[in-house]
């Protein structure tokens, strides 16, 4: 499968091959690429981060040499992300096949074209989906609901995500008070998952899974159809455990070749699964893929289905390159076909109230909208281990001043914002340290700008560690900065992050956009700051630096706050509600699920 995934983006090889060898293994290949041809000079420039000088070498090859050359060159460009290259050497090629291979290669790559997506089917109650689902942010949509829904037993007061009680409205279902989950069977569908992928994703099924099971439900996990072959990793297991929690692979024999393939060969194998496992609800999450899947599953087998939307997959696509727009193709597909599945699932979940808002928004009813913000396990609430091993094999000194984030490197983040503002407290005479734990597509550049900011020895990139390894991250910290910038994904969705470092009793220094405020209260669990204005950032951690009274204060009522209202535990209890409501209604009046 993933020979099969090689061969439809061969270009991309080069760019995730070196990630998979050590650094002094990695140092000498670069080496070695720079003084062959222009394309492994490029490669290996965006290997360091210096996409402009990779930009000349493919623009200066590309002069006089042949069209499928320059189609190649294309290909490149498209798979380092830079879309402005590939619009121009498309443009250096003449009229003829090979220019429009490149051209719909072109657009495919930056969303301008889209390829062909399967539609949800009818649903079991006859309501039929189509593609005219809202596409645009401030699009709202008319959709008639039939009435067996979970919203007609499931209400919530008024009120924020923090202070949000969901019930019962009719009769509520018996249970054990010390195992409330008890009798409930659960079949989570999600894109990728421990132990191949450590990240806020993976981390939030596997602990929701291990609360419930705690609760007393019987939980099961299953991937997306062909993971983890189809990211590389060759492992052919079908069933995995991991903390006693069944993960379950739908690995098809050959691999799908476009999305509907896909769907087909996950029914398929999802099918069996479900007639093994029996499950009592369907819980998909983001994105729509996964989606999708679970709604035929639920048609078929007359299930409850709750979709958890976790993130705006199209939003965070147009914030990574400031040409796209809503206009584009993918754009509009992508946020159509969440759309479609929002408002065919029985119930939707979400993390945050500016994301409910947006739901909300297109059409599907607040009574069938359950906000289960993320949360911590208890173990996160106990006091941080010791952080001066982390100082010391970084070569910080205890009472130097770091601050620092657990992340992945992408551009809306903002993490040049934060080495921005430590480079100016250093050229204040500042001993200031950034330290920033997590890899992803932009750790070359940052790594690169930290060393022409003069920040070498101060500025420091771990990669990604193990999980276990991250609260002794924390503890080297002083405070916690969620830099993000001012970009619809990052207004919209609520990071889990800097939940987990409050939960450690670290301040939390953000940029002032909706999704943090539900996150960060300013002057009493940490800061807030004007999005991508680095010399703001550098006065607040100024003030913080020399003001230890007011860190510890932030970090406790911080602490106190996610303690309360962020808890696993207690996000299982609203689940598990929300569950026995579904299954009751697809029972049938007077039956106990």
């Amino acid at each position: 499968m993933a020979w099969h995934h090689l061969r439809s983006d061969p270009a991309r090889l080069p760019l995730l091959a070196p990630r998979l060898l050590p650094g002094p293994v990695r140092g000498a290949a670069r080496a070695v690429a720079t003084r062959s041809g222009a394309l492994p000079r490029a490669y290996a420039l965006w290997d360091q981060g210096r996409r402009e000088e990779a930009r000349g070498v493919l623009v200066s090859a590309a002069g006089g040499a042949s069209p499928r050359k320059v189609g190649r060159l294309v290909a490149a460009a498209l798979a380092a992300g830079d879309a402005d290259t590939a619009r121009e050497l498309v443009e250096r090629i003449p009229p003829g096949p090979h220019r429009t291979t490149a051209e719909h290669r072109t657009a495919l790559a930056t969303g301008r074209a889209v390829p062909a997506s399967p539609s949800v089917s009818p649903d079991r109650h006859g309501f039929t989906l189509t593609r005219d689902a809202p596409t645009r942010p401030d699009d709202t949509v008319n959709a008639q609901r039939p009435a067996r829904t979970a919203g007609e037993a499931v209400g919530a007061t008024s009120g924020t995500d923090d202070d949000r009680t969901w019930q019962v409205a009719s009769e509520r279902v018996a249970s054990d008070p010390a195992r409330p989950g008890a009798g409930v069977r659960v079949l989570h569908l999600v894109t990728n998952a421990l132990p191949h992928t450590n990240a806020g994703y993976t981390q939030r099924t596997h602990k929701i899974a291990v609360a419930q099971r705690e609760a007393g439900m019987d939980v099961h996990v299953a991937t997306r159809a062909g993971y983890p072959l189809t990211k590389g990793k060759l492992d052919a297991r079908t069933l995995v455990r991991v903390d006693g929690i069944p993960y379950h692979r739908l690995l098809p024999w050959t691999a799908p070749g476009d999305h509907a393939e896909e769907l087909e060969a996950g029914l398929r194998l999802a099918s069996k699964l479900v007639e093994a496992v029996r499950p009592d609800v369907l819980h998909a999450a983001s994105n729509h893929h996964n989606a999708r899947l679970a709604l035929e599953l639920g048609r078929r087998y007359d299930l409850p289905v709750v979709y958890e939307v976790r993130g705006f997959l199209e939003e965070s696509w147009l914030s990574r390159d400031p040409s796209r727009s809503v206009d584009d193709a993918f754009y509009r597909a992508e946020r159509a076909s969440e759309t479609e599945c929002m408002l065919a699932a029985d119930l939707v979940v979400t993390l945050g109230e500016a994301m409910r808002a947006d739901i909300e928004a297109r059409g599907v009813p607040r009574e069938r909208l359950l906000v289960v913000p993320n949360a911590v396990e208890a173990s996160f609430l106990e006091p941080l281990p010791p952080g001066d091993g982390v100082r010391e094999g970084l070569g910080i000194g205890r009472e130097e001043f770091v601050v620092g984030t657990t992340t992945s490197c992408f551009g809306y983040e903002g993490l040049e914002v934060l080495l921005d503002a430590v480079a100016s407290m250093r050229a204040r005479g500042e001993s200031a340290h950034a330290l920033i734990v997590g890899d992803g597509p932009e750790l070359a550049t940052l790594r690169d700008r930290a060393e022409r900011l003069g920040l070498a020895g101060a500025a420091h990139f771990p990669g990604r560690v193990p999980a276990d390894r991250v609260r002794h991250h924390h503890a080297a910290l002083d405070v916690f900065a969620v830099p993000r910038l001012d970009e619809r994904v990052c207004r919209l969705v609520t990071p889990l992050k800097p939940v987990e470092a409050m939960a450690g009793g670290l301040p939390v220094v953000a940029s002032d956009l909706p999704a943090l405020r539900e996150i960060v209260e300013p002057g009493v669990s940490g800061e807030l700051i004007p999005a991508g204005e680095s010399a703001c950032l550098a006065d607040v951690l100024t003030k913080l630096a020399y003001s230890h009274e007011k860190r510890t204060s932030y970090g406790r009522a911080g602490q106190e706050r996610v303690g309360a209202k962020r808890t696993w535990t207690q996000a299982v209890y609203r689940y598990n509600q929300a569950y026995r409501v579904l299954i009751r209604k697809m029972s049938g009046p007077g039956q106990n699920p």
